[in-house]
């Protein structure tokens, strides 16, 4: 029988920049807090017998040699941008047998052709990466048997996608999240969304904004992701974060 409980295992939980951030030498990024560590966002999800991960970006190869498993049976892409894409070469040693399944809307597979053409090249050179093309509309699909729903979200002036896997509703990058789909995932019991730092941003939610989403849909529990060096540091989180809420930190393991 396939386990029905669900496991997200935080690869990297930091903004583009990584934290901590070159040439800044601020409180968290001088912090000797492992927490406050956080390498580029991306995860992976167990669940029902599949390990899905979610987005696969620079610092992917780092961080699967630190996973508690590194077993992986397909990638699904939020977006375009280099902190979510650059590790997509690195998939090499999980195509040994066939090409690795990877789902993404249509403007990003079209946009990792002109990337790297040489994954996706009719007569590919011997050992790089190669996929297996999935294109996500906006109804649910299935991968590796289990349903995933996407979540169309703003990042500033990109439209992108989170997911809804089981009990967990997994939002990155987004600004603006529209009325009718927070609707849809009230009450899910783990939500993972971002939050980029205190001060508002142009195209990242603020703390203040992320946490207003969060009162909206009231999951029974939430992780941050996606964090600036100005987020503050993990140890002092409790301070201005409500009951339920907790900053997730690289190597974070979650069950539901």
């Amino acid at each position: 029988m396939k386990p029905t409980t669900l496991e997200i295992e935080f690869l990297g939980t930091g903004t583009s920049t990584g934290v901590p951030m070159l040439r800044c030498h601020c409180p968290v990024c001088m912090s000797s807090d492992e927490r406050d560590k956080r390498l580029r966002t991306s995860a992976i999800v167990r669940y029902q017998g599949a390990r899905i991960l979610i987005d696969c970006g620079p610092d992917f190869r780092t961080q699967m040699l630190r996973a508690s498993d590194d077993n992986l049976d397909a990638v699904l892409l939020t977006h375009i941008h280099y902190d979510h894409v650059a590790g997509l070469d690195d998939l090499r040693a999980y195509c040994f047998e066939r090409p690795f399944p990877l789902y993404a809307r249509v403007d990003v597979l079209r946009n990792l052709h002109a990337r790297i053409p040489y994954c996706f090249a009719s007569d590919p050179y011997p050992g790089v990466a190669q996929f297996e093309e999935h294109v996500i509309g906006d109804e649910p699909f299935l991968v590796e048997g289990v349903r995933v729903e996407p979540i169309p979200v703003m990042h500033y002036k990109l439209p992108i996608i989170g997911f809804k896997i089981g009990p967990l509703a997994y939002i990155t990058d987004a600004k603006n999240i529209a009325d009718d789909v927070i609707e849809r995932l009230q009450g899910v019991p783990l939500l993972v969304i971002n939050a980029l730092r205190i001060e508002p941003h142009l195209s990242h939610m603020c703390l203040s904004e992320t946490l207003d989403v969060v009162r909206r849909i009231k999951p029974d529990k939430t992780y941050l992701v996606h964090m600036s060096d100005r987020i503050g540091l993990h140890a002092e989180s409790h301070k201005i974060l409500p009951d339920g809420v907790e900053l997730a930190w690289d190597g974070l393991i979650a069950k539901v």
